[in-house]
């Protein structure tokens, strides 16, 4: 056998050995990529990952979450807060389920980067009381709100505006607490009133109420002042009347008894 015959004999394995990890390395998810206490199962048809983290305890978003993940569940933690950018690496992720968390209020990049792949975003069963008005406006996914003690305002009213192809997310929406006290109980599509414009009027009548009572101020100042003057006057005048008159010099007295 010559020397050659003897290298391929060898380098065929282990061309075939390398080969083979390489395409389980492309087929399976490495550990180092999975994020910990979460599973990550490769989809056959949607050439991602499905990463389940659900009931692992977490109180926050992993932050090392793999970039192919398509379906990502976060349901039944204790995920208190959805940072901005939170998602913005995961550019093909369709279905993101943050039910039965923690979570109280959304801010405008809560969902920045997966505005155009996200299909359905849930959010049932959270204590989301606030959201940024425009939280939910580039979003095309179909959101569940679900079970969430409302507080409807302004910036909840202009979020909602922004839902228009989410009107049955929309009318679940129950307000727990309101600007105004004969909503709270009601679907916030009950709401008739423009609460932006009920805040700018309560924003300005607490500025006129403001601006009374500081004019109410000066002029009782002016007031007292007044009058606290015109005692002093007073007491002046009364003092100078009390004062005894000038007695009279001896040479002028004299010449009064002259002149007689």
């Amino acid at each position: 056998m010559t020397l050659l015959d003897l290298w391929l004999s060898r380098s065929i394995p282990m061309c075939l050995l390398l080969q083979s990890l390489v395409l389980m390395a492309l087929c399976f998810p490495s550990a180092s990529m999975c994020p910990k206490g979460c599973m990550c199962q490769r989809d056959p048809h949607l050439h991602g990952l499905n990463v389940t983290c659900s009931q692992s305890r977490l109180k926050e978003i992993p932050p090392s979450l793999p970039v192919d993940t398509i379906l990502l569940r976060l349901d039944h933690n204790q995920i208190g807060a959805v940072p901005d950018q939170a998602f913005h690496g995961l550019r093909l992720l369709r279905e993101l389920n943050l039910s039965y968390n923690a979570v109280e209020t959304l801010g405008e990049g809560a969902f920045s980067g997966i505005e155009g792949t996200l299909q359905v975003l849930d959010l049932s069963h959270n204590r989301i009381t606030s959201v940024h008005k425009d939280a939910f406006a580039r979003l095309k996914a179909r959101i569940i709100v679900d079970d969430n003690p409302w507080h409807c305002d302004c910036a909840l009213q202009q979020a909602i505006g922004g839902m228009a192809h989410n009107h049955e997310a929309a009318a679940r929406v129950l307000c727990r607490s309101s600007e105004l006290r004969d909503q709270e109980g009601r679907p916030f599509l009950a709401v008739d009133a423009d609460l932006c414009n009920l805040a700018k009027r309560t924003t300005d009548y607490a500025m006129l109420v403001t601006m009374f009572g500081w004019f109410a101020m000066v002029i009782s100042y002016v007031v007292y002042y007044v009058r606290q003057n015109q005692e002093d006057a007073r007491r002046h005048l009364e003092y100078l009347k009390s004062l005894p008159s000038k007695p009279k010099k001896p040479d002028e007295a004299d010449d009064i008894s002259t002149v007689v």
